[in-house]
């Protein structure tokens, strides 16, 4: 495991842990130095003052230091390791435990002779030229209430110091562990932060670039991994959101070229046409004629600008149906007479076939016309010398109206059926030019009503035998829709 230095968080989390455990180590380490010390000393005073008890039990019959109660004190001492002294009631010291008997004449403290004559223990410390002090403890010499002096115990601190000292030492290599032991546990904790932060950090240089492709691999259940899982969905939805937006980018380009394309060609047709009769180019009985090319391609214009509005408001959704119900067979009866003399110029018949039931369709009926009025338009437009058949029945197992358009004109080949519904998008392969012309937006406009009243289209052809044109649209239901029935034939 490689851990860089210069990383913030390690240097951080590294520095913070070193010095909690070091602070917090030491001064354990100090109170407890303390208090082991105190501790320590007190034991042994409290051992001292029985030791000096029992010496005090083994010489309370004799007022009078002999060789034999000397004989006992160099006993004593040697058996509890410290030096004692006798003092009497004046502080004087009588005798001592050691050979020399160098501090026999010598006397006590005053206050640890008032101390002991009134029956309490005394203790105190005393260095006596040597860097290791010795720890003293003086108790009353006598029998019962007979007092007759005081027994002195001198023990050197040399064994409490060492104790110490050692306990230090050990304090110190518990520290040491401690700081080991920390920075290891840090390294791996700031390694486990660090290495999903930087997974997010390049994901985050590539997100800023435009690059959707990278994903973070966390498997943690922490915060890090509920971050690297709302990363990995944000960028997800950036992808979802930068690719409507191409697509969006690349229609509204496709649509200002297509827009652009379909006014240029009547435009330009009328610039032409304007400019010849400005500058006195077409004789006077031949500007009629010039005049209705004119005025059809301001016709075709106005009808394009329609189209797109209506597209536009279709695709946004601001288009409100009013829901009623529709007589479709009157509806159809109604376009086929109104299709009837265009159809006639071409050599064809438009048959409205009859259903006794007269289906009703629960739509709105200006919509619907329209629907109707597009489809009907194509059939009459590239049928010749044929015929067109309009049909619409009842199918209560589907809960719609079917609605049939079929033509026997040129057709629409297979690899083209799928693309009829986009906009702008014209059958061109194969036709004649004198069927060109048309925006293509009709079936785009076309499709979206019949969405729009949840109903479906679909289209069957095969070129050179004609196209069929199948739309469905909710069947008007009495027990439902309380409605009045609108009637075509008598509208308009």
């Amino acid at each position: 495991m490689y851990l860089n230095p210069n990383k913030s968080i390690l240097r951080k989390m590294l520095t913070s842990s070193i010095v909690t455990v070091l602070l917090g180590l030491c001064a354990v380490g100090i109170v407890i130095s303390l208090f082991a010390k105190d501790y320590i000393v007190n034991s042994k005073s409290n051992e001292m003052i029985r030791q000096a008890k029992q010496v005090n039990l083994a010489i309370q019959n004799q007022t009078e230091p002999n060789d034999r109660f000397k004989e006992q004190l160099r006993f004593f001492d040697q058996a509890f390791d410290s030096r004692i002294w006798i003092f009497d009631l004046n502080g004087n010291i009588v005798t001592t435990s050691s050979k020399d008997e160098v501090n026999v004449g010598k006397t006590v403290s005053t206050e640890v002779v008032k101390q002991v004559l009134n029956g309490e223990p005394a203790i105190w410390n005393l260095s006596e030229g040597s860097k290791e002090g010795m720890l003293s403890i003086a108790v009353p010499w006598g029998k019962d209430n007979d007092v007759y002096g005081g027994i002195v115990l001198h023990s050197p601190l040399k064994g409490m110091n060492e104790t110490i000292a050692q306990l230090r030492e050990t304090i110190l290599w518990v520290t040491l562990l401690g700081i080991f032991f920390s920075f290891g546990v840090s390294s791996y904790l700031s390694w486990s932060i660090t290495r999903p932060i930087q997974q997010i950090d390049k994901a985050a240089a590539k997100i800023a670039v435009g690059d959707y492709s990278e994903r973070i691999q966390i498997d943690s259940k922490d915060e890090i991994g509920e971050l690297a899982t709302t990363i990995n969905h944000m960028v997800e939805q950036l992808a979802r959101v930068d690719l409507e937006k191409r697509q969006l980018n690349q229609l509204r380009h496709d649509f200002l070229a297509n827009v652009s394309h379909e006014l240029r060609t009547p435009l330009t047709a009328m610039q032409g046409f304007l400019e010849a009769l400005q500058d006195g180019l077409i004789e006077e009985g031949a500007r009629e004629k010039y005049y209705e090319i004119m005025v059809n391609e301001t016709l075709h214009m106005n009808r394009l600008v329609d189209d797109i509005t209506d597209l536009m408001k279709l695709e946004n959704k601001e288009i409100d149906l009013v829901w009623l119900a529709v007589d479709v067979q009157a509806m159809l009866s109604k376009l086929s007479f109104k299709f009837q003399p265009e159809a006639e110029l071409r050599g064809t018949v438009i048959h409205c076939l009859e259903d006794e039931n007269s289906p009703q369709a629960h739509a709105d009926p200006d919509r619907l016309e329209q629907i109707f009025n597009n489809l009907i338009k194509n059939a009459v437009k590239f049928t010749e010398n044929g015929t067109i058949e309009l049909k619409a029945m009842a199918v209560p197992s589907e809960g719609c109206v079917l609605i049939t358009v079929t033509d026997t004109g040129i057709g629409i080949s297979p690899e083209d059926q799928g693309l009829i519904w986009e906009r702008f998008f014209k059958v061109e392969r194969g036709r004649p030019v004198k069927h060109k012309g048309s925006s293509g937006l009709g079936l785009a406009i076309v499709r979206e009503l019949v969405e729009l009243h949840n109903g479906s289209i679909r289209v069957r052809s095969e070129l050179g035998i004609g196209s069929a044109f199948e739309v469905r649209i909710p069947l008007y239901d009495s027990r439902q829709y309380v409605r009045p029935l609108v009637n075509l034939a008598d509208v308009g």
